[in-house]
Formats: structure tokens, C-alpha cells, sequence
């Protein structure tokens, strides 16, 4: 009989912890705080509107503060460092983030390094990065903690376990192996990370007991890279041109869906795996910093 792997559904975990989410927002709101997210939105990229308006649409539905600055794509950099200065400086804004890719003729770095280490929403600034590595409490990057909240939350613990992610990003990969290697419970597995000059990649994937793909290649991970009852994270989500399609394209993840889901025991679809999971962690995100200001 052939295997066919168990679904991790993103939807169903980040509804449990968005419920978990408002039960904090309101037990804030009695003490007179209401959590507030502010996001930062600069140019015309569609995927970029597409996530802020989940954003905010999530805070609404929270109960939370909800704050979107839209700028042009030809504001100056420092306009944009000037407006982070005044988020910091808020105290309605609990925490916010500024929305990348950013136009080609700002510094991505320092912007988000001019933003409030309390305040940094997505976990992207140095000293964040920084404590996150020592497992010093910090603002945490919402995608790898996703990713570490469904394998611990659909009994795919990593304790003990050897980790294999794909991809070595600054947003993902990165940051999840320093999630994963910690002195803690849901953590202490054994990471191996690959990316594009790792050699003989297959037969390092073949060892994973929990495969993370992270690289933003359409279908990458064939079958054949799987072990046999491995637990497969798929981080990616890429449009792929689909002509029966109405919109005329389908997303797909990072991994051959079809052919993983004969060798995996359990495997996040895309849509409706990791993504979810994102804004959900956002929310806890900014809800901390909120309880944290509060203090």
C-alpha cells in the first residue's frame, strides 16, 4: 500500500492560537491597553498589499489596534526612517514592522535597524537576532516560531530529531536553526542546514526526520530527496503559471506535493500550511510587546 501523508493544517493550529491571542487582548483591555500593530507600507507590490490587509483584517478581528502607513515607492529613505522614528516613539504603537521588499534605492538594514528592538514585530533587528541566538527572551521571527508551533502542536516535536532546512535566509532559515538548537522544551533537535552549494543535497535530505524547505524554487524537493516517513515542512509558496486556472497560475510550495505525499507521514499543503501560521505569530508578537509596555 502506498503511503499517503498525514495533512498539518496552518488554518485549523493558527485559529487555536489566534484564540489564544484574543483571550490575552481582552484580559488587557480590562487592565486599560489595547494592543496596537502598525505596519509600514512602501510602493505598489501586490503581494505586499495582499499581506497587510490580512494583517489588519487579523487585528480587527482580534480586538487589536490596527495601524497601516501607506507611502509612495518613490519616498525618500529618509522619510521612511523619520515615520520609524515616530512609531517608536508612540505609545498606541506597541509594535509594528515595515513591509519588504522595500524600493531598490533604500537600505533594507537600516531601516530595520533604526526600528525598536521592543517594538520590531517580524524579529528582524540585530539585537533581536542577537537574543534569539543566546535564547535570551526577544521579539521572535514569526515564520520559523509558525513553523516550530506546528511541529510541536500536531505531536512532530523536533526534540531529539535531525532538522534538515533547506535555505539559509536571513527570514527563515537562519533564524528556525537557532529556534531549533536551543536548551528547550520543543527544541533540542539536531540541525543540518543546506542551501545552494551544498553537494550531494539528496542524500543529506534523506537523513531528515523533519525536512524543512525554505528556498523559493518551485517543486524542488522531489520524492526521492525524502525519507521514508519524515515529517516535511514546506515554507515556500510560488505562483506557477496554470492556464485552467482562472486566475491563470496555482500556487505550489517549495516541494513536489504529489510526490512527497507518498514518502512523508505528514506534510503543510500550500496554501494553508506555514502561511497562516505567519500572521498568527505576528499577532502573538505584538501582543507581548503590548503586556511587555504594560509592565
Amino acid at each position: 500500500m502506498p503511503r499517503t501523508a498525514r495533512l498539518i493544517d496552518g488554518k485549523k493550529i493558527a485559529a487555536e492560537i489566534r484564540a489564544e491571542v484574543k483571550a490575552e487582548v481582552d484580559a488587557l483591555k480590562k487592565r486599560g491597553i489595547t494592543p496596537g500593530l502598525a505596519v509600514v507600507l512602501v510602493g505598489d507590490d501586490p503581494a505586499s498589499h495582499v499581506y497587510v490587509r490580512g494583517k489588519a483584517r487579523a487585528c480587527e478581528e482580534l480586538g487589536m489596534n490596527s495601524f497601516v502607513h501607506t507611502l509612495p515607492a518613490n519616498a525618500t529613505e529618509r522619510r521612511v526612517l523619520n515615520l520609524v522614528k515616530k512609531l517608536n516613539e508612540d505609545p498606541k504603537v506597541h509594535a509594528f514592522l515595515v513591509q519588504s521588499p522595500l524600493p531598490k534605492h533604500m537600505d533594507e538594514n537600516r531601516v530595520v535597524t533604526a526600528i525598536d528592538p521592543d517594538k520590531d514585530a517580524d524579529g528582524f533587528h540585530p539585537v533581536n537576532v542577537g537574543k534569539l541566538l543566546i535564547g535570551e527572551p526577544a521579539m521572535m521571527p514569526c515564520t520559523p516560531c509558525g513553523c516550530q508551533e506546528l511541529m510541536n502542536r500536531t505531536g512532530n516535536s523536533p526534540e531529539g530529531k535531525h532538522v534538515v532546512i533547506v535555505g539559509r535566509s536571513n527570514i527563515v532559515g537562519k533564524p528556525l536553526a537557532a529556534l531549533l538548537i536551543q536548551k528547550a522544551r520543543g527544541a533540542n533537535a539536531t540541525v543540518t542546514i543546506c542551501h545552494s552549494r551544498t553537494r550531494n543535497l539528496a542524500a543529506i535530505t534523506k537523513q531528515a526526520d523533519i525536512l524543512v524547505a525554505a528556498i523559493g524554487v518551485p517543486e524542488f524537493i522531489k520524492g526521492r530527496m525524502i525519507k521514508d516517513g519524515a515529517v516535511v515542512i514546506d515554507v515556500g509558496v510560488n505562483r506557477v503559471e496554470d492556464p485552467a486556472s482562472p486566475r491563470g497560475y496555482r500556487l505550489v510550495g517549495d516541494v513536489d506535493f504529489k510526490e512527497a505525499c507518498k514518502k512523508a507521514r505528514a506534510i503543510t499543503p500550500v496554501p494553508g500550511g506555514v502561511g497562516p501560521m505567519t500572521i498568527a505569530m505576528l499577532m502573538r508578537n505584538a501582543v507581548l510587546a503590548a503586556k511587555r509596555a504594560g509592565k
